[in-house]
């Protein structure tokens, strides 16, 4: 990276909401880009060609009247790093980086929601380049037709607006959403120019879930961990799913010091007692997944996660 692309990021800022989810407020640029993206290596080329290429070369968007902004729908199993994945993306296009938390602008007074969301992308606007990060995007625009209240509806419609409508300048503001139900989304958000481009997260890899348990056990009192051998018989399992297991076998680390008297070591067999008592979390989704996939699915935007189903023997 240029010299000039090290000091602009340096004047980058991350926006999130304080503790009481009541203002916005601003702290370091994370400096995640592509390279500490463990793993993902064609979810990674997917986006470098059909989202930031094109961002970093707007002279071909310009050239057919297009501004240079975009957006991405990133889906999979929960657990499965689609935030820091978001984060990455910020840093590869050297953009701030927006947090919308769901919480933050739901209000029980009628009309105050849509005016926190309207808030949410003048602030991203203000801030361009930046990445504005919808986690949980169904829960902001669901299916307007299986909703009964109306300030539901109504919020899903100033989504919308902001996406597309008249009074949206988004230029160089670049929008990603993050759900484990893409099938849940009003079928407007699809639409070309809002989240029409589908990005898959599938769970990490063998090699992934080894480099996860390193760093989740790094610093913590231990013997020389097996992690490669329990990485192999944890198939399946997602990045918050090693985390839990890690958490669990560290407690008994500290259940085997008191019953001691002193510090005892995390060992492997720690690690493989608490992952034997846990099961991937992401077999649950593979199957709710799979019947839309196979049943509902008209355009075939769920076909990759049949083949890489098919792939990776899950039934």
């Amino acid at each position: 990276m240029s010299e000039n692309n090290d000091q602009k990021r340096k004047n980058l800022k991350v926006i999130q909401f304080d503790k009481n989810k009541n203002t916005l407020i601003e702290s370091e640029q994370p400096k995640e880009t592509f390279k500490d993206v463990g793993g993902l290596d064609e979810v990674k080329k997917k986006i470098q060609m059909s989202f930031i290429l094109p961002l970093q070369n707007p002279e071909y968007f310009k050239a057919y009247g297009k501004e240079a902004g975009g957006s991405l729908l990133l889906f999979g199993p929960p657990g499965c790093g689609k935030t820091f994945l978001a984060k990455a993306i910020a840093g590869e296009i050297d953009a701030n980086f927006l947090h919308l938390e769901l919480q933050a602008i739901l209000s029980m007074y009628v009309g105050e929601s849509e005016h926190n969301l309207h808030d949410i992308f003048e602030k991203a606007r203000e801030l361009k380049p930046c990445v504005l990060f919808i986690d949980e995007l169904d829960a902001i625009g669901g299916n307007r037709h299986n909703m009964r209240q109306h300030h539901e509806r109504m919020l899903v419609n100033q989504l919308l607006l902001e996406l597309d409508g008249l009074q949206s300048f988004n230029d160089e503001v670049y929008v990603i959403g993050a759900t484990n139900t893409p099938w849940y989304l009003d079928p407007a958000l699809r639409r070309p120019g809002r989240f029409n481009q589908l990005i898959f997260i599938p769970p990490p890899s063998e090699q992934e879930r080894e480099l996860i348990l390193s760093l989740k056990t790094a610093g913590k009192p231990q013997t020389s961990l097996q992690l490669d051998k329990l990485a192999k018989k944890t198939v399946h399992f997602s990045g918050a799913d090693l985390t839990q297991i890690v958490n669990d076998a560290i407690e008994l680390a500290i259940e085997r010091s008191f019953e001691l008297g002193y510090l005892q070591p995390l060992t492997t067999d720690d690690l493989q007692q608490a992952a034997k008592k846990r099961k991937a979390t992401t077999l649950e989704w593979f199957s709710t997944a799979k019947n839309y996939a196979t049943f509902s699915d008209s355009n075939g935007d769920y076909q990759f996660v049949l083949d890489y189903m098919k792939e990776n023997r899950i039934r």
